[in-house]
């Protein structure tokens, strides 16, 4: 019996895959437990038409996430550390700090989102935000001395 799967199942296959599993586990457990359903018309269709609003709404989402990288890449961050000996700084920029600031600004962002390197030297540093799945946002961060 051929099935669409309509949640990822390790090992069986993912979310919109179509397979051949025999009869008997098609009815007492993919289908019994909601994770997949016959492949009939119908429900090729149901799967076709989601697919569809996956791809607009995907596309609708990495536009928005393209113009909010447009408005990061304008932004410098600026910090004040203490410096020591030899112009050492105190501590570092966290992304906690980072996603503080950014609201601050009205940007939503998560601090999960944030990828960057310690900061703990003077000067400009850039970050990454994750804004999507292949968009990416950059922001300067300026650390000065106290």
């Amino acid at each position: 019996m051929q099935v669409i799967f309509l949640k990822d199942l390790r090992g069986q296959g993912k979310k919109g895959d179509i397979k051949e599993v025999s009869d008997g586990y098609a009815m007492n457990y993919l289908i019994k437990k909601g994770y997949a359903v016959k492949k009939t018309e119908t429900s090729l269709n149901k799967l076709n038409k989601e697919i569809e609003n996956n791809k607009v709404l995907d596309e609708k989402n990495t536009k928005e996430a393209k113009e909010y990288a447009k408005k990061l890449e304008k932004i410098t961050l600026t910090f004040h550390a203490k410096a020591g000996k030899m112009d050492k700084m105190f501590g570092s920029i966290s992304t906690k700090q980072i996603k503080e600031e950014l609201d601050k600004l009205g940007f939503s962002i998560d601090k999960k989102q944030i990828e960057m390197e310690t900061i703990n030297t003077f000067g400009y540093h850039d970050v990454m935000i994750n804004l999507y799945k292949d968009v990416i946002g950059k922001i300067k961060v300026l650390v000065n001395k106290d």
